[in-house]
């Protein structure tokens, strides 16, 4: 540690100061060993005193060359064969600089002193280099922190690698892994090359920090199937390409492509014909719940443009609203943001936050709403989307609220599961709600599967495609209805505009898009081919797994096909029938009987009863 903290000390200059003076060293150890060296120069004291009167110009002058030359500005992990080079023109130089001094001391030595002269000092200019970038790495591995890697490939590419990694200080090459037994147990570029079987021996034995994928031949899929298989291993895992694909503009074609936003929607794009909300919300005071999801944190993203008077965030995850509350305090410091952890279903808690931060707004995003997830714990779906909406609805009521909005989906047309069916007894909540309320007008907003958001297709699609596949879909001919969080948020926040008092707000999304060619688009824009039975050496292939339990083959916008207009020709309003009050009020005793007594089949009872009815109510007054 002492050595350490002497070369991490000393500047650049120091250091080439200290190199200018060991090459006069140099200079002076291989003039002696010359003369000692050469048969014809009597060891007498004569002959010392001479080589001494000598040895003391012919040093200054030896450092003087070195420094014109450069070679103590050449950093000792950069010395290579270039540097020799000139480490043998400084020994050339001075030797016949010395043949020079000794014609005019008239010194008397033969001329082949000074041949070997040049000799031992081209070698040992060059050996005390090459001793001191050892030592001093030596040095730098000792006292500094490095990362030991395990390379997966002993071919070209990983050899390359290690060769590279020689002269780096802060990683270091351990071992190679690699599938050909012949190169097993050999030893390559100074490394050993062990079985792909012994890598979490390997990883715990050498302590290893990352796992290197040097294997670029291999194709995309097969490299990412490999390291999913070592996911668990205890370590990082990293692909590198060869060094020739990093340069070679022929390979350009193969990188990934951008997906075009159009071709994932099936239409044109609608944010900048969605028209401004700033008017609606600015100067207000807005609580948004579930502010931290996919849906909400955009909902406080876009509110921040409307300079609101508040912004309220409710969440139950911590981690969700924290980073919520840090991101929209660093796009506008001065706006006043007041994070809540709680649920909705604390009534006190949200009649408390209501009534302390006079909240004109609400935005109600919170919500379960991954069907599978919600589909086998019913009852606490029903509880939070259900009742949940039931306790900040009846609150916003109560204390003056302005406006509601609820945050809707498309799986509430006609249900067959319970995620939509909580979402449609969510809705027809704020519809009883909005015939009976003088002064709350409320409204719900429905659209379909938002792009990107959490749980959605998209990014379970790109996950599957980074792992090498296959990519999963549920039936062949299944079709979904998209949009962009944006267009979903402005959508949202144009419903708190519009809202007369009970409206179903639309966005007419054109024609659903069938999931399989969204799946096709999303592996042909990774950059890989689709593995079927007319291209068999493809890379990702598509698996049928079949449509999960309560899930629809095609989804709806619309119960009823009365449609109403808005201010805005690609926003639909559709008034929908709803329950009467005491159906409604039946409906929920029911519900919460269930919830507490966990009974399944009777929170399934109260779907299939009501949810039902209510979805039919239009075609019964049509009939």
């Amino acid at each position: 540690m002492l050595f350490y903290r002497l070369v991490t000390a000393m500047t650049r200059t120091q250091k080439q100061v200290v190199f200018g003076l060991i090459d006069g060293l140099a200079v002076a150890v291989s003039l002696i060993a010359a003369v000692f060296l050469e048969a014809s120069v009597p060891a007498s004291y004569d002959t010392f005193r001479a080589i001494l009167w000598l040895i003391l110009p012919l040093t200054a002058l030896g450092v003087a060359v070195s420094w014109w030359l450069g070679l103590p500005r050449i950093k000792l992990n950069a010395y290579e064969v270039r540097s020799v080079v000139r480490t043998a023109t400084f020994a050339a130089l001075t030797a016949m600089l010395g043949l020079v001094l000794d014609r005019i001391q008239a010194t008397g030595l033969p001329v082949n002193v000074y041949l070997i002269f040049g000799l031992a000092l081209l070698v040992l200019g060059a050996t005390w280099r090459l001793l001191l970038r050892q030592v001093t790495l030596e040095i730098y591995r000792t006292g500094t922190a490095r990362m030991r890697l395990l390379i997966y490939g002993a071919g070209q590419t990983g050899q390359q690698l290690v060769a590279a990694l020689r002269h780096d200080d802060k990683v270091t090459p351990v071992a190679f892994v690699d599938d050909n037994p012949t190169l097993q147990s050999l030893v390559v570029s100074g490394l050993r090359v062990h079985a792909p079987s012994k890598i979490k021996s390997l990883i715990e034995e050498k302590q290893i920090d990352r796992l290197v994928l040097a294997m670029p031949s291999i194709s995309r899929p097969e490299q990412a199937r490999i390291m999913h298989k070592l996911r668990n291993i205890g370590c990082e895992v990293h692909a590198l390409p060869s060094f020739a694909e990093l340069v070679a503009q022929g390979d350009a074609h193969k990188q990934t492509r951008t997906v075009a936003l159009d071709q994932l929607l099936g239409r044109n794009g609608l944010d900048k014909e969605l028209p401004g909300v700033k008017h609606a919300y600015s100067g207000r005071r807005i609580l948004v719940t579930g502010a931290g999801g996919s849906i909400g944190s955009e909902l406080c993203r876009q509110l921040v443009d409307c300079a609101p008077a508040c912004v309220v965030l409710v969440d139950h995850s911590e981690l969700a609203l924290y980073q919520i509350d840090k991101e929209l305090r660093d796009l506008n410091p001065s706006l006043h943001v007041v994070p809540v952890l709680g649920t909705v279903l604390n009534d006190a808690l949200m009649r408390e936050t209501i009534r302390k931060h006079r909240v004109e707004v609400i935005l109600h995003a919170a919500a379960y709403k991954h069907l599978p997830m919600v589909e086998h714990n019913p009852l606490t779906g029903l509880e939070n989307n259900v009742l949940g909406t039931k306790r900040i609805a009846d609150a916003a009521r109560e204390l003056g609220v302005d406006r509601f909005i609820l945050v809707s989906s498309d799986k509430a047309v006609r249900p067959t599961n319970v995620m939509g069916a909580s979402k449609r007894l969510a809705e027809l909540i704020v519809q009883d709600l909005a015939t009976r309320s003088a002064g709350t007008r409320f409204s719900m907003v429905r659209f379909g599967n938002v792009l990107g958001s959490s749980g959605s297709v998209i990014p379970l699609f790109k996950e599957q495609i980074a792992r090498g596949g296959p990519v999963t879909l549920t039936h062949k001919d299944v079709t979904r209805y998209f949009m962009t969080i944006s267009e979903a948020v402005r959508l949202v926040l144009l419903a708190g505009s519009f809202a007369r008092g009970g409206d179903v707000f639309v966005l007419d999304m054109g024609d659903p898009v069938p999931i399989r060619k969204l799946a096709r688009q999303m592996i042909e824009g990774a950059g890989y081919t689709v593995k079927d039975r007319a291209h068999p050496d493809g890379d990702i292939e598509i698996r049928v797994t079949g449509l999960r339990p309560g899930e629809k083959l095609h989804e709806e916008l619309l119960i009823s096909p009365d449609m109403l207009t808005t201010p805005h020709p690609k926003i639909l309003r559709a008034q929908e029938n709803q329950l009467s009050e005491f159906e409604m009020a039946t409906a929920l005793k029911d519900l919460r009987l269930a919830i507490d007594t966990l009974d399944v089949d009777g929170a399934r009872a109260v779907i299939a009863r009501w949810v039902e009815k209510g979805s039919l109510l239009e075609a019964a007054r049509r009939g």
